[in-house]
């Protein structure tokens, strides 16, 4: 068998030893084996989950060798579960892989506590009526929960958890923590030890950009009456005199210096975001509290008191034109005083841990240290329970998602999905399952979704022909390249919650595979 780490090379530079010893800890089970379940599961088998359990009670037919690559002609009549969980294994043998042959629904309905076990259940090609049933089941037993449905050319993925913390949420852009704006006092001390007026041509364009904006910031404010550049003139005239510094016209440093400017005008303090995560209640911490909002409470001190109103620095420096000498101590400027910000933050840490009866220790310095590099980028999501949203939608939002021209498209489909459940609870099949049935069908659609329109508080929005017509047309088939597609973004997701990094997707998104769009409903 590969060594691990050279099997999961390339994932690891996204996630990391840590990330992958969580999926490698995971335990996942797998309601419903179509395409959409099979796909979901087939990218988390590859990337090295702990244990996967595929539960599904039907047999392989012959439609399913059209639409499920891991099913075969062989297989036609026998157990799909049996076949697909086969099919996986052989995928990734480190994966332990095994199925129940029961219907996910009467699962459901008579052993609720079989899914306690997992890290996380998906639930796929689940009617609205099991969706409610299991989420409240899951939310009792607090296990993570997704969601995931095609239905023709349209597809469902909703993540249901009470609160998800996130320290590593690895934003594509976030802005340096350099402290331009406000420098620490052995940061100006550093800076005074060195000579922008420096006669030195080579010393000169060595000089990193660091250094130039601290020094250029503090001889702006002493003429600005101690602040710093605000109106958009101001900014201008900061970044002349940057330049009327440069000796020769190709000092790279003096360029980065001027493209870096704003970092020297960016508001101090904390984002509103952050603001919102140390407001919140259960920043109160008690002894039930999880460890994130332990550290997020101590947090909250440090940013009242040593912090000065800021999180403790972040410690690492990007890339500059510099001499090898000036960048190292400037490197380790910043590491020493991200050093002295994370001792104080650890022993915070532990004095709450002490204030509500737990050992001290029980947090280790990794991850103290990983929360205060992170303290600026810190997420907590919270979601809705899956009764509450079909139940009563945030109306407003609703409403103007139908009459968008944007969203329209994907409200409709998210109505006319919940409208073809409530029709098979009546008809006992979906919209334009049968042949010959397709008129009624569509007028018996369209009765069903105005009534599910009206329910929900939004009679004043039509829903398109169209689209009434088109969802019939899909008689609940679950085309492949769709399912694909889904089980894609749903995967994607799982391993978002399961190692607990960057941002799981809020509200419920829907894939409208007629317009080739993807779109997040906030309900």
């Amino acid at each position: 068998m590969a060594e691990p780490k050279v099997k999961y090379d390339r994932q690891l530079r996204i996630w990391g030893e840590k990330g992958q010893a969580a999926l490698e800890k995971a335990s996942i089970c797998l309601l419903n084996c179509g395409p959409t379940g099979s796909e979901t599961l087939k990218n988390l088998v590859l990337g090295g989950v702990g244990s996967i359990t595929i539960v599904d009670g039907s047999k392989v037919e012959v439609g399913d060798l059209g639409n499920n690559f891991m099913v075969d002609e062989s297989s036609v009549g026998q157990s799909k579960a049996e076949w697909v969980c086969a099919f996986l294994q052989e995928l990734n043998d480190a994966v332990k892989a095994k199925f129940i042959e029961e219907h996910p629904e009467e699962l459901i309905e008579t052993n609720p506590s079989f899914f306690s076990q997992f890290t996380l259940v998906i639930a796929t090609q689940l009617v609205e009526d099991s969706m409610v049933k299991l989420d409240r089941i899951c939310r009792e037993a607090n296990i993570s929960l997704i969601f995931a449905r095609s239905y023709g050319l349209m597809g469902l993925v909703r993540i249901s958890v009470k609160e998800h913390t996130v320290i590593e949420s690895k934003p594509d852009h976030f802005l340096d923590d350099l402290r331009l704006n406000d420098p620490w006092p052995e940061l100006r001390r550093f800076a005074e030890t060195v000579d922008l007026n420096t006669t030195d041509a080579v010393v000169h364009k060595h000089t990193p950009y660091i250094i130039i904006l601290v020094k250029m910031a503090e001889e702006w404010a002493n003429t600005h009456g101690g602040k710093l550049p605000s109106t958009r003139e101001e900014k201008k005239q900061f970044k002349d005199l940057i330049k009327s510094k440069m000796i020769t016209v190709d000092e790279e440093n003096y360029k980065e210096a001027m493209e870096a400017s704003f970092k020297v005008f960016s508001p101090q303090g904390i984002s509103p975001n952050l603001q919102k995560i140390i407001n919140d209640s259960c920043s109160e911490v008690d002894s039930n509290s999880s460890d994130f909002w332990v550290m997020v409470a101590a947090l909250k001190e440090f940013i009242a008191s040593e912090g000065g109103g800021e999180t403790p620095l972040e410690g690492s420096i990007p890339d500059m034109t510099s001499s090898t000498e000036l960048y190292v101590n400037l490197q380790k400027t910043y590491q020493a005083k991200a050093e002295v910000d994370f001792l104080v933050m650890e022993q915070r840490v532990k004095n709450l841990l002490k204030k509500i009866n737990r050992d001290p220790a029980s947090i280790s310095q990794a991850n103290i240290k990983s929360f205060c590099r992170n303290a600026r980028k810190l997420a907590v999501c919270r979601y809705r329970l899956v009764e509450d949203e079909f139940n009563s939608p945030v109306q407003p939002e609703l409403q103007k998602y139908l009459t968008d021209e944007d969203y329209g498209t994907a409200a409709g489909l998210y109505i006319l999905l919940r409208a073809a459940d409530r029709f098979a609870a009546n008809y006992n099949k979906f919209p334009g399952q049968f042949d010959g049935e397709m008129d009624e069908d569509i007028s018996r659609l369209k009765s069903t979704a105005v009534g599910l329109r009206n329910d929900l508080g939004c009679n004043g929005s039509a829903i398109s022909e169209d689209l009434i017509n088109e969802m019939c047309r899909y008689g609940a088939s679950e085309l492949h390249v769709v399912a694909a597609f889904v089980g894609g973004v749903a995967s994607q997701e799982v391993i978002k919650l399961i190692t607990r990094q960057f941002i799981p997707m809020s509200g419920t998104f829907i894939f409208n595979g007629i317009d080739h769009k993807s779109q997040l409903l906030l309900l």
